[in-house]
């Protein structure tokens, strides 16, 4: 078996970002963008002033307090350009084009309205209260690279530059099947040797959690020929197929068999990591990938997070480097593990002292769903690492987005 590390490695080699696609912007949150965003103009594209106030000719408070008369204004969006001389201003609102001759903005606060105009009651500089032209970007500055995830600020970034609609790496297709005669759906009746099928809609959520909505999931019995006719089916319109159970070597584990009945090639099978040791990856076709995870609970998280969510960010055109995000956080109270295989320990993350620090969760088995619900991720204890204090740095993987 290779460890998690080599594991990763050989899946990453296998992908490729999805070819780009043609968005309106509206539908673009959380996308990759396929193309660099330049700035279409400066940014501000005019001086412009930064408080409601007066436009001045700084020359003319030189020598102290005095009253100017007032010519016109000026608001946010006006195209009035009243020309400001010695001894006049223009009334000025945040986001107003400062007028010609004005070098600077008196803030309101600082006048006060006289019969003969308007009283500045100090000095300003120039510049003062001033959003100089460009001094965000300059016309042609690059804004936004390819391979960079639009999230809300950059959607803004995009409207102010116009572009409406830009290419973006459209996420995978993805289907779930459960495999397992025990299995039985949420709102079943089941007996006491039967299994509700926990692992789809946990599966579909966790998904959902990390923007790869709209997964459809099944559950299937451990049948050669009916796990088969699936995966062809979910290969004509998906671009991934998430199986779990039937990962290992006992009598009905029979996913692999059926992957290789429709000449998938199966590129891993088997990981040194403890849960999710039957972990398997295989690839059909030019770019149709085929992840099977253990039944277990813990072990289908496990195995979800630490290898098919960063391979979905990849397909989906996330830079390779970052598509399995980890913290290093030190940990609030000692662990033993042991083992010769790289373990996954429950984790929660504890905010009650000056520093964040990981809290390890017991779980009594890889079966133990319970224990994984008081989780907020696992941290990662290498291979032959039997005992960490409290306050060492271990590498921990979320398994929700972290706010």
């Amino acid at each position: 078996m290779v460890d998690p590390r080599q594991a990763w490695e050989g899946i990453a080699a296998c992908l490729a970002p999805l070819p780009a696609s043609r968005q309106r912007l509206r539908d673009c949150v959380g996308l990759v963008a396929a193309e660099t965003i330049r700035a279409d103009r400066d940014l501000p594209p005019a001086d412009r002033s930064a408080m409601d106030g007066y436009a001045v000719r700084s020359a003319d408070l030189r020598n102290g307090p005095r009253c100017l008369r007032l010519i016109g204004e000026v608001a946010a969006g006006s195209p009035a350009r009243p020309r400001i001389r010695a001894g006049t201003c223009a009334r000025i609102l945040t986001g107003g084009n400062l007028p010609p001759g004005a070098d600077c903005v008196v803030i309101v606060e600082e006048t006060e309205e006289t019969s003969g105009g308007i009283r500045m009651l100090s000095p300003a500089a120039q510049g003062a209260n001033i959003l100089k032209r460009g001094e965000d970007a300059r016309r042609g500055d690059v804004l936004i690279r390819k391979g960079e995830v639009l999230d809300s600020s950059r959607i803004g970034v995009c409207a102010s530059v116009g572009k409406a609609d830009l290419q973006i790496i459209r996420r995978p297709r993805v289907t779930l099947l459960c495999t397992g005669a025990e299995l039985r759906e949420p709102e079943d009746s089941v007996g006491r040797h039967q299994l509700r099928n926990s692992n789809g809609p946990a599966i579909a959520a966790a998904l959902a959690e990390w923007q790869f909505a709209k997964t459809t999931y099944r559950s299937l019995p451990d049948r050669v020929a009916e796990i088969a006719a699936a995966l062809k089916k979910a290969a004509r319109v998906c671009d991934v197929i998430l199986l779990t159970g039937g990962m290992s070597v006992g009598k009905y584990d029979v996913v692999r068999e059926a992957i290789e009945e429709i000449h998938a090639v199966v590129r891993l099978h088997g990981v040194a990591m403890k849960p999710g040791k039957p972990f398997l990856h295989a690839t059909l076709g030019g770019n149709t990938h085929l992840f099977g995870l253990p039944g277990n609970p813990l072990s289908a998280l496990t195995g979800l997070h630490e290898f098919v969510l960063p391979a979905l960010r990849r397909l989906s055109g996330s830079p390779l480097l970052e598509c399995r995000p980890s913290w290093r956080l030190p940990l609030v109270s000692p662990l033993t593990s042991k083992g010769q295989r790289v373990r996954y320990i429950l984790g929660r993350l504890d905010r009650t002292g000056a520093l964040t620090g990981i809290v390890p969760i017991p779980s009594r088995s890889s079966a133990d769903l319970v224990s994984a619900g008081r989780a907020d991720g696992v941290l990662i204890v290498p291979a032959r690492v039997t005992h960490l204090r409290a306050g060492a740095i271990v590498e921990f993987r979320a398994w929700r987005p972290l706010s």
